[in-house]
């Protein structure tokens, strides 16, 4: 019997993917979260199988969620179910340790049989909506995506500043200082060529990391 978690600030969306996920001889929800704290909290007391997680969740988000899950348990199955369908954020999820990438986009099959591969340690890429092959391993093509840049942190940094959090708030949800915070956020800036915030959040949005 596979356990998994689910992590979805979306109800309806749990909902969904549990009676999916249910309905099949060997695989078994074992807990739901709404954000990322609440699912390293239960990952801490349950390890499932896999967790299925969103990248967009309030709190400290899904990268960091992630990032914190893999350093707990390096051995830890993530299967991350978002609605980024880019090589960017694609290459991103791996680099912080998932273990298969599925887009909202595909057919609630895929959700199965991705669980089940991902069980099993092998990458699962979702074979009709991520864009572009990436093995997690190699860099992207810097002209392509500027992105590649920016180390893993700076990436995650990156995000956050571009959905809108001040230094502060970033500080607290990847717990490290907001003097660490404003280094990198230094860093990025000259990395990247950018003269302010407005600059920095139409990148990202040309680059598909946030979405209005």
């Amino acid at each position: 019997m596979i356990s998994v978690l689910l992590a979805d600030d979306h109800p309806v969306v749990r909902d969904g993917y549990r009676r999916l996920l249910e309905s099949t001889a060997d695989i078994r929800v074992v807990a739901e979260a709404d954000d990322g704290e609440v699912c390293c909290a239960l990952y801490r007391k349950l390890r499932p199988d896999v967790v299925v997680l969103d990248l967009n969740m309030p709190g400290i988000g899904g990268l960091e969620t992630l990032r914190r899950i893999r350093a707990e348990d390096p051995r830890a199955h993530v299967l991350v179910f978002s609605m980024y369908d880019n090589q960017t954020m694609v290459h991103r999820a791996l680099e912080f340790g998932a273990t298969g990438y599925l887009t909202k986009q595909g057919g609630p099959g895929q959700m199965v049989e991705a669980v089940r591969r991902v069980r099993t340690g092998k990458l699962y890429l979702d074979p009709e909506h991520v864009s572009g092959p990436t093995n997690g391993k190699q860099p992207l093509n810097a002209q392509a995506d500027p992105l590649t840049i920016l180390s893993r942190r700076e990436f995650q940094i990156f995000k956050l500043l571009a959905e809108g959090n001040s230094v502060a708030q970033i500080a607290r949800k990847i717990s490290i200082s907001p003097k660490t915070v404003g280094v990198h956020h230094t860093n990025i800036m000259h990395k990247l060529n950018l003269a302010n915030a407005a600059q920095l959040v139409r990148l990202a949005i040309l680059c598909d990391v946030v979405q209005l």
